[in-house]
């Protein structure tokens, strides 16, 4: 099957299956013809390496991928698509489909059984509402592989990819960049959506980090839950906000700011991953 890129083609498709698109689960299926190709390409996928897909729908970008990849696993929670899927995908012999809720498969133990001797990528169009909660699982279970290549709402990859010290930065960004080097690569119309979403989407590439950009002398959940307490208040200085959520003493919280050379009038978004990282090793020390 290869026009499931023509709006009337999916629509029989997806008739002939009984399927209705589904609000809770964010469901809005790419169509447009160029830009699955696109991204597959800048995924990095090439016959030395297997793909993790999440949420591929009627397989629009899984067929993409399984044409540069040695092999393509793609995890769906909607029990209704594996049969669609089996329709749409039936050209291809290496690619594996999952039906399973992302956030409860052992993602190690998949890659150990699916892609043995394969360098292992991450690929997926994510639904806004777990955009979020899908990234950090990747990235804190420090997983074997080398990059993620996901679409997701344009406003929140401007947020996710910021840099800590501009104003778009939050707690998922400082998290982001100490596990990866985002960047933003493409936008993308929400025209290219079935059914056509509200919003435009933005494609961004995460490449995963070796090693930290920063050193702590303390645990990595120290450095994390000063980060939340940190932007947990953002109107209030970070002075505040850590008084507010971490149990410390505000005179202690005032003397490391002054030690870090921080200003207690700064904000969250104005500390730079260095400045949370001495403030961490220093309240936590």
């Amino acid at each position: 099957m290869n026009n499931l890129s023509d709006i009337h083609t999916v629509k029989r498709l997806l008739s002939r299956h009984g399927f209705q698109f589904s609000k809770a689960l964010g469901q809005n299926f790419l169509i447009d013809p160029e830009i699955c190709p696109q991204m597959a390409e800048a995924s990095g996928a090439d016959q030395t390496k297997g793909i993790i897909e999440i949420g591929p729908g009627f397989g629009v970008l899984t067929r993409e991928l399984a044409k540069r990849a040695c092999k393509v696993v793609a995890i769906e929670i909607d029990k209704r698509l594996p049969a669609v899927l089996a329709e749409t995908l039936a050209d291809f012999n290496h690619i594996k489909v999952i039906q399973a809720d992302v956030m409860e498969v052992n993602l190690h133990q998949l890659i150990k059984n699916e892609f043995s001797g394969l360098e292992v990528l991450v690929c997926a169009n994510l639904p806004y509402y777990i955009t979020s909660p899908v990234i950090m699982r990747l990235l804190e279970e420090r997983l074997p592989v080398e990059s993620l290549t996901v679409m997701v709402q344009k406003e929140a990859a401007v947020r996710i990819c910021a840099h800590p010290g501009t104003r778009a930065c939050g707690a998922v960004s400082v998290a982001v960049q100490y596990y990866s080097n985002p960047q933003i690569l493409f936008d993308v119309s929400r025209d290219c959506f079935f059914p056509v979403p509200k919003v435009d989407s933005a494609v961004m590439r995460l490449d995963i980090r070796r090693e930290p950009p920063v050193e702590l002398q303390t645990d990595e959940k120290q450095f994390f839950q000063l980060v939340r307490a940190a932007f947990g208040q953002r109107r209030k200085t970070v002075l505040n906000s850590l008084y507010a959520g971490l149990s410390k003493p505000k005179d202690e919280i005032a003397c490391t700011l002054q030690q870090a050379n921080i200003p207690t009038t700064a904000r969250a978004e104005q500390l730079t991953m260095e400045q949370f990282s001495t403030l961490c090793n220093l309240l936590f020390r």
